[in-house]
């Protein structure tokens, strides 16, 4: 039987490689040639999950109470946890009923909300650079992203008085993301306060993305953007476990906020997934309940390691972007090169993965990404391969 050509839907046609994908292919190519591999290419934490929550996560996944379905916004305790632990670093009050929702990952959340807010040719507000998800979750929900440019000039912080008036009164979500995604910018109170001004006059729900918000240096702690006065009634924060405790693969995130955002996106899970095992949520109240030591360990070996990179990459000339959280480095590619081509570069000829800032929307072109993701000899011994071409 000769059988049909299959073929994707639209919305699958359209969507460029996934980034981290088409790395990992580039990746494959040069250890096939045997190529000694640095992988600054990408953003999950090198450091193991901290033993606690392992051994609780060890004891909870043999009680058969967890080994049904879990509720759907995640058990009452977890909630809670977050609330609490909000409460303890931000100062922000959260009801856990109803003010927050549990995640499969902060990723799952943010590609899921545009399907619970945009109807097809609404348009959403997406930073540029940026996550890749908040345009292909606009896009899944037939929505149209309008670009933000970050730059240099502007200190990474979108212009939100050049975005046209036309396309604000067409706005239905803006995604935010700070400490930032690949810049590691952080923003402070007054810009978020800023940002729910802007929103309340146009009627756009706003969506900030802190994954990051607790890996940070020299004490500086990025606030939160629910800090800003009326920043509840305006929308929500996504967060993560994953990079606050290593916690990458366990798949545990959740969104705070607005109750009525909250709804809509959990309406949507509802009919989508079945919720994170109890287990991993059990694992997770450990981490939000007893882990600021564990996170502050953590930060502590990032800061080591941010402290050895970045006077080498100015040592052999490159030019980097301060770094005060996260754990990118955003360089600027030397004169003469694309992005791509600076990329190419170093895997050919040093065997170190970086990420072309163009990846990451067209106002990341003329930067590459690394990540501070490996031990300090490997980032070291990193510096001297590029030092070799000579810049």
């Amino acid at each position: 039987m000769a059988g049909f050509p299959i073929e994707p839907a639209g919305r699958i046609k359209t969507l460029p490689p996934y980034l981290f994908a088409a790395i990992d292919e580039m990746k494959k190519k040069a250890i096939a040639r045997g190529a000694d591999i640095i992988n600054l290419g990408i953003g999950d934490p090198d450091l193991p999950t901290p033993a606690p929550i392992v051994e609780r996560m060890r004891q909870e996944a043999g009680n058969p109470k967890h080994h049904q379905y879990p509720s759907y916004e995640g058990m009452l305790s977890f909630r809670q946890a977050v609330a609490d632990w909000y409460k303890r670093r931000f100062g922000v009050s959260l009801d856990p009923a109803d003010e927050v929702l549990t995640l499969i990952g902060s990723k799952e959340g943010i590609g899921h909300v545009p399907l619970a807010f945009v109807d097809p040719g609404d348009v959403v507000l997406v930073p540029s650079p940026g996550y890749p998800v908040y345009p292909v979750g606009t896009s899944f929900a037939g929505g149209t992203s309008y670009m933000m440019p970050l730059t240099k000039a502007n200190h990474f912080l979108p212009d939100l008085q050049a975005i046209p008036k036309d396309v604000a009164r067409k706005a239905k979500l803006m995604f935010l993301n700070y400490p930032n995604n690949p810049t590691s910018v952080t923003a402070g109170k007054d810009f978020f306060k800023r940002v729910v001004e802007f929103a309340n006059e146009h009627h756009i729900i706003v969506c900030h993305d802190a994954a990051y918000s607790e890996i940070y240096y020299d004490g500086r702690k990025p606030p939160s953007f629910l800090e800003a006065d009326g920043a509840k009634e305006v929308g929500v924060e996504f967060h993560s476990l994953s990079k606050t405790f290593n916690m990458t693969g366990w798949r545990i995130g959740f969104a705070v906020g607005n109750k009525q955002v909250l709804a809509g996106l959990g309406k949507v899970k509802s009919n989508l997934d079945s919720g994170v095992f109890q287990a991993v949520q059990e694992a997770g109240i450990v981490g939000l309940r007893d882990g600021d030591a564990l996170a502050e360990g953590i930060r502590a070996v990032y800061q080591e390691r941010r402290d050895a990179l970045l006077p080498g990459l100015a040592r052999i000339g490159l030019e980097v972007e301060p770094l005060h959280a996260a754990f990118y480095v955003w360089v600027t590619v030397p004169k003469g090169f694309t992005s791509a081509e600076f990329t190419a570069l170093l895997l050919e000829r040093t065997g170190i993965v970086t990420t072309p800032g163009n990846g990451f929307g067209e106002a990341g072109e003329g930067y590459v990404r690394l990540t501070l993701c490996t031990t300090k000899e490997r980032l070291l011994e990193a510096v001297s391969r590029m030092d070799t071409i000579g810049f």
